[in-house]
This record gives structure tokens, C-alpha cells and sequence, in this order.
């Protein structure tokens, strides 16, 4: 009697055991944690630190000029650094799109830095965009702001383009209901817009994003109206001119920006839009008399706009260099 041969596995269980593989490996790639760099750049967060602190220290208004950074990478195609890709010759990059030639060179420098020094430490193993998610969230914490955590393990992106910007980023202009509609589409609450929109608690807008609006918009106090155009009466001849958004504590991470809308402070168009819309006016005044309250709900917006649209494992790569692809 012949022996008998061994069972054979049909071809579909193989399939489907190759794919399971497939999927944990992938997974495993793919998994952001807190940790991610504690064995494969254990100096990570030292390197970090010390970049951030003596950079602020140095220039203070790179806090705010990193938050606008991060908030202009993120919310339009997610946290992937595209926004820190140079042009070149046969591409118009993300950062010289008209609405990000505001955007101040020092957050930019700081990615650099932070760069360069793990690039020492820890050769093609940090993204930039876990160093701009780290260094704004550090940043905030510098001046008063609340914790909260990033996961670590996003790649980089392999491309940007100005024109995938078009219509995803808020433009002082816009009306309450198209920015709603906007962070709606990114997946974001209207109470987590208002929580977001506390980030004008620090920096400075320039005066051409508001100057043609100070005589025609009634919801201005007078003398703050008549001391805007005073400040910006040479904005025409010089473009750089700018006013602090929150002219009370413009260096303090706190919820003086909420308080500061129904007296007439408020600077920007959208500024006032929030306080004026019954949508978004009970969260103003939820933030205004509640500063724990705000620091809650901008740590887990914070959190959420983080790990917003991330590319993971072989959907994008570690830059040698964060203004370049490689």
C-alpha cells in the first residue's frame, strides 16, 4: 500500500495566513506610541528639550510662530511635514502658498536645529514631523499652557503642493459658517474649532489681515479701533507691521484671548465672529470664565489635530533633511 501524502493546505488558507502576517507587520510598523524613540534614539527627549528652551529663549516668539506652523501642516493633508518641504524649480511647495508666506522663519529654524542635532545622535530615525508635534506641544507648556501627550512614529511626507491647499486652511475673511464647515470636514467639533481658535491667545496677526476692517466693523471697541490704526497707519509702505492678538497677556498661554471678545478686543474679523454667532458664542463664554475648562478641551483638540491624516510605515519616510525630500 502506498503511503499516503501529507494534507495539503488548500491555496485560500495560505492567502489568508499571508495576509494576516502582512497585516501584523504592518500594524506593528504602523503603531504610534509615547515611547517610540526610546530605544532607537534614547536621547531623543533631552536633544529636544534643550533645542526648544534655548531657541525661545533666544527668539520668544517662536511659541507661537511653531503653533501656527504645526496648526497650517496639519489640518490641511495631516501631520506629515509637508509644509517644512522647500520649492523647487519644478514644484511650488506647501510654505510659499500665498496663505503661508506670513508664516515666521523661526519655527522653521527650530525644526533645523532639531534636525541637525538628532541627525548626530541618531541618524535617519526621527521625522520631522514628530519633532514639529513635539516642539510645539513643548512650547505651549513654556508659556502656561496645558500638557498633553504625542504619540510618536509619524513619517514624513513625500510631497508638497501650494495648490492642495486650496480651501483647507481658515482665512480671517471667511464667515462663521464656512469655518465651521471647514474644521467639519476634517473631522473636527464646533466646540473643538473654538477650543483650537484659543491659540490667539499668543503671537501677532499683521495688520494687513485686518487693517481694512477697523472703520467698517462695528464690534470693535473705539479706542482699541482708534490704536489699531494708529499702529498699522504704515502698513501700506511696510507689510511687516503687526499687532499682538491678545494685547493684555500676548506672552502667556492663558484664556484672556475668550475675555477680551465681548469688550470689543478681539482682532481679526473671525475673532468677532465667534463671539457674535450663537454657535460658537457659548463656548467663548464657557472658555472666558473657565480657564481649566479651556486647557481641557485644547490638550485633547491638541491631541486630536496630532494624529490627524499621519502617514505611517511605508506610507512615508524618514527626511534626512526636513526642507527636502530624499
Amino acid at each position: 500500500m502506498a503511503p499516503s501524502s501529507p494534507p495539503q493546505t488548500p491555496p485560500s488558507a495560505v492567502v489568508i495566513v499571508l495576509f494576516l502576517l502582512f497585516s501584523t507587520a504592518l500594524l506593528c510598523e504602523s503603531r504610534l506610541s509615547l515611547d517610540y524613540y526610546s530605544k532607537t534614539c534614547p536621547s531623543f527627549t533631552k536633544i529636544m528639550q534643550d533645542t526648544i528652551t534655548n531657541k525661545q529663549i533666544t527668539s520668544p516668539t517662536t511659541a507661537a510662530g511653531a503653533l501656527r506652523l504645526f496648526f497650517h501642516d496639519c489640518l490641511p493633508n495631516g501631520c506629515d511635514g509637508s509644509i517644512l518641504i522647500s520649492s523647487t524649480a519644478f514644484n511650488k511647495a506647501e510654505r510659499d502658498a500665498d496663505i503661508n508666506l506670513s508664516l515666521p522663519g523661526d519655527p522653521f529654524d527650530l525644526i533645523v536645529r532639531a534636525k541637525t542635532a538628532l541627525e548626530l545622535a541618531c541618524p535617519n530615525t526621527v521625522s520631522c514631523s514628530d519633532i514639529l508635534a513635539v516642539a510645539t506641544r513643548d512650547l505651549v507648556t513654556m508659556l502656561g499652557g496645558p500638557y498633553y501627550n504625542v504619540y510618536l512614529g509619524r513619517k514624513d511626507s513625500r510631497v508638497s503642493s501650494a495648490s492642495s491647499l486650496e480651501g483647507k486652511l481658515p482665512k480671517p475673511t471667511m464667515s462663521m459658517s464656512q469655518l465651521i464647515n471647514l474644521f467639519s470636514s476634517s473631522g473636527f467639533t464646533v466646540q473643538e474649532m473654538v477650543a483650537l481658535s484659543g491659540a490667539h491667545t499668543i503671537g501677532f496677526s499683521h495688520c494687513k489681515e485686518f487693517s481694512s476692517n477697523i472703520s467698517n466693523d462695528t464690534h470693535y471697541n473705539p479706542r482699541f479701533a482708534q490704536a489699531l490704526k494708529q499702529a498699522c497707519s504704515g502698513y501700506p509702505n511696510n507689510p511687516t507691521l503687526s499687532v499682538f492678538n491678545d494685547i493684555m497677556t500676548p506672552n502667556k498661554f492663558d484664556n484672556l484671548y475668550y475675555q477680551n471678545l465681548p469688550k470689543g478686543l478681539g482682532l481679526l474679523e473671525s475673532d468677532h465672529g465667534l463671539y457674535g454667532d450663537p454657535r460658537t458664542k457659548p463656548f467663548v463664554e464657557l472658555y472666558a470664565r473657565d480657564q481649566n475648562k479651556f486647557f481641557q478641551d485644547f490638550a485633547k483638540a491638541m491631541q486630536k489635530l496630532s494624529v490627524y491624516g499621519i502617514k505611517t510605515g511605508r506610507r512615508g519616510e524618514i527626511r534626512h533633511r526636513c526642507d527636502a525630500v530624499n
